[in-house]
Formats: C-alpha cells, structure tokens, sequence
C-alpha cells in the first residue's frame, strides 16, 4: 500500500468516525429533549400523548388531593383558559401550593390526565418560569390574571379579572 493510499485510508476512517460520534450525540440529545405545553395547547391536542413533555401553569385554587398515608396526589393545573388534571406519587417541593406556578415533567394519558414523575415549584413569591409567565400572559394580553374564578374551569365561564391598564408588566 502506498503512503498515499494509507493518508486516504486514514482520512476517511476519522471522518467515519467524527460523523459517527456526531450521529450518536444528536440520538442522545434527541432522548433528552422535553418540549414545554400549557394547558390550552394540551386541550388542542398539541401535546404529544405517550410521550414525556413539561407542563406548566398555575395550581388551581380548591384542587389540591392529596391521599391520606401514601405521596399519592392529584391536582389541576391551569392557564385560565383551559385545565389539565395532574397525578403525582412522591415528595413535592416545600413551595408547591395552590394558586403558585408549577411545571410537571411526565406523561398525557390517553384518558387526558397528566401523570408526573417530578414537580419543579417556583423559589420565591417573585419568580415563575418564564415559560408559563409568557404562556399565561400571551393568553390574557400581556397580563398576569389576578384572583381567578374557580368557577370558570376548563375556560368555560367568566373571563378572570386583569390586572389595571397602569400596572407594570415583567416581560421576560
């Protein structure tokens, strides 16, 4: 073999290599990607069924069941707009509560409800994700909505109030 043909050989044996170290970083990343969904789009259908995603939004007010001697749990979560029942079994974080910002990783169950297998709470009373604060000022002009009426689950009664034209508005 000739000195040219062995710099050949070795140029495309580390140009197989790179491409297939390439291939195998991009499946992993692939694996480890979790798109976020609110509850509106989980309601349209664009959250993918079977497969894990993040949810996000606030707790709502009086939804909060936790059952007596096990971790098991079940909660709504909500946009204003629209409501995802969530299931958890296991230890929530110290700020989870109703009426905070929450983001569950899991899966939607074809019956429609949310399993989570981890709960992440906001840190302090100032902080929300930036993408539930974005989902849920999006849906309510720019807006965070203030007191929501429980009765207007699942988006099907009175608007929830809004917050005076003069209030300043965090965009993040």
């Amino acid at each position: 073999m000739t000195p040219r043909r062995r710099r050949l050989l070795l140029v495309v044996g580390i140009l197989a290599g790179v491409s297939l170290a390439g291939l195998l970083a991009l499946r992993a990343f692939q694996d480890n990607v979790m798109f976020f969904f609110d509850p509106s789009q989980v309601a349209a259908g664009e959250a993918p069924s079977g497969e894990r995603f993040r949810l996000g939004g606030m707790v709502r007010p009086g939804t909060v069941d936790r059952k007596s001697g096990s971790l098991d749990m079940a909660f709504v979560v909500t946009d204003f707009q629209h409501d995802v029942k969530v299931r958890y079994s296991g230890v929530v974080p110290d700020l989870f509560r109703e009426n905070q910002g929450v983001i569950a990783h899991g899966r939607l169950e074809p019956d429609g409800v949310f399993v989570a297998d981890e709960i992440l709470a906001k840190h302090d009373e100032n902080y929300m994700a930036p993408e539930v604060a974005r989902s849920i000022k999006d849906k309510h002009g720019g807006v965070m909505p203030v007191n929501p009426d429980p009765a207007s689950a699942g988006g099907g009664g009175a608007a929830a109030p809004q917050l005076p034209a003069s209030t300043p508005v965090t965009r993040f």
